[in-house]
């Protein structure tokens, strides 16, 4: 049964940091590229950030460049998303995706919500 779990999400203060994780299973990990999506206004969910399924190319929507760090472990079939100096307009729920494009396969996980506010 393929699945992917996030965790991690919560309340913070302005300025804060949390670090959001996928937990994947029931599926080769390690042939898929990872994606952290949340919604935006006027779309059903924006990408946030992406790595490679080797991990080392990754790409990161302007609003969270030099804030958040994408990152993954192949061995522990896991992905996170550290976030860092995190803003009220960060709040959203948060999704993992998997995708694989030959031939194309798409999961995703549920959300974990994170809320921004003092």
């Amino acid at each position: 049964q393929v699945q992917l779990v996030e965790s991690g999400g919560g309340l913070v203060q302005p300025g804060g940091s949390l670090r959001l994780s996928c937990a994947a299973s029931g599926f080769a990990f390690n042939s898929f590229a990872m994606r952290w999506y949340r919604p935006a206004p006027g779309e059903e969910r924006d990408l946030v950030a992406y790595i490679n399924s080797l991990g080392v190319s990754t790409y990161y929507t302007d609003s969270v460049k030099g804030r958040f760090t994408i990152s993954r472990d192949n061995a522990k079939n896991t992905v996170d998303l550290q976030m860092n100096s995190l803003k009220p307009e960060d709040t959203a729920v948060y999704y993992c995706h998997a995708r694989r494009t030959s031939p194309l396969i798409d999961y995703w996980g549920r959300g974990t919500q994170v809320t921004v506010s003092s």
